[in-house]
């Protein structure tokens, strides 16, 4: 069953904790009110400055039967180092001060003026953790789709093809994925730099003269957005990808996703399910997709006569009703980022 908090880190909780001045917690409560995603991520600080070293379990010992007055061989489980980058994210606001006089709250105008910047790296941050790719942008890290993109891979069983590329079917040009994400310190979690105070900082520059387009100069209250974040995927079944979803069958529940279907949505979220490990039962676990795919959720769950599709009422962190949809008891969260038009796997 999921669980939606039981403790564990989420980005604005630590930034709550580590930032007094009453800047940085509004950001990070706006970033999280744009993309829900950010509720659920576990933060933890890593144990390098620019990197995570984890050691992951890639083998359990080997165990015996013994007798009476017999003893056994001994032995260990099998682990892995793996070293995680982490990216360095930022952008600069420069806001002409001339404006800041002609509005009587000078902070809040500042942070509705500054919220566009905290939307992109929102989108820049969220984009990364499922699309990264490290090989295209050596200054970022590897997200969830190329880890999760071979089915001739070891995690090949944690890929489910719901369209093209199942049983032979063509790929069309609509092609989306759904993920199921278990968020922990043990499976699945985002980390920022060691001795830093959380992925998601604001600074107050001050003001200074910058220049124009033209080369003219003008006094500007300057800040500085800066994100350091990194992903480790601690234990591989913690994530399940619901890959080649055809949006158009699947909004109009034909062809691939005929409700006869076996390549039918509903029923690769319940072999998702499946698919978990036990301990993350323990984690935040959540499926993320685009709004095309919600869309056809939303219409299934007014069709559906169980409560297997739910809508329900949910609290953020912030103690503030929103309505979520939830498949047997999993929410069902929009990422904007998530393409609607993937080459498939």
């Amino acid at each position: 069953m999921a669980t939606l908090s039981n403790g564990r880190l989420t980005l604005a909780d630590i930034s709550k904790r580590t930032s007094p001045n009453g800047k940085v917690t509004p950001i990070a409560e706006l970033l999280s009110m744009q993309n829900m995603i950010w509720e659920d991520v576990v933060m933890k600080e890593a144990n390098q400055p620019t990197s995570h070293v984890e050691s992951i379990r890639t083998g359990l010992p080997d165990v015996y039967y013994r007798s009476i007055n017999a003893g056994v061989p001994t032995s260990s489980s099998k682990t892995a180092q793996v070293v995680e980058p982490m990216a360095m994210l930022e952008s600069r606001s420069y806001i002409d001060a001339a404006n800041m006089l002609l509005n009587g709250n000078t902070n809040e105008y500042r942070l509705s003026e500054e919220s566009a910047f905290v939307e992109a790296m929102n989108q820049a941050m969220t984009g990364t953790i499922f699309n990264g790719n490290i090989g295209v942008d050596p200054k970022s890290y590897t997200g969830l789709a190329i880890r999760y993109s071979d089915v001739t891979a070891g995690n090949a069983q944690n890929i489910i093809r719901v369209g093209g590329g199942a049983s032979g079917a063509a790929l069309g040009t609509d092609n989306a994925s759904m993920y199921l994400v278990c968020w922990s310190e043990n499976t699945v979690f985002c980390v920022y730099p060691k001795g830093s105070t959380g992925g998601l900082r604001s600074r107050d520059l001050g003001e200074e003269a910058v220049r124009d387009s033209s080369g003219n100069e003008f006094q500007a209250l300057r800040s500085l957005f800066q994100a350091d974040v990194g992903l480790v995927v601690k234990d591989w079944r913690a994530v399940v990808r619901i890959a080649n979803i055809d949006v158009a069958d699947w909004i109009s529940a034909t062809a691939t996703q005929a409700t006869t279907a076996s390549t039918n949505l509903l029923d690769a979220m319940m072999k998702a399910i499946v698919r978990l490990p036990t301990s993350a039962s323990q984690g935040r676990c959540a499926f993320y997709c685009n709004r095309s795919v919600l869309e056809g959720l939303m219409i299934q769950g007014r069709r559906n006569t169980t409560n297997v599709l739910d809508v329900q009422k949910g609290l953020s962190q912030f103690g503030e009703s929103y309505n979520m949809l939830s498949f047997m008891g999993y929410p069902v969260r929009v990422v904007d980022t998530l393409s609607i038009a993937e080459l498939g796997v």
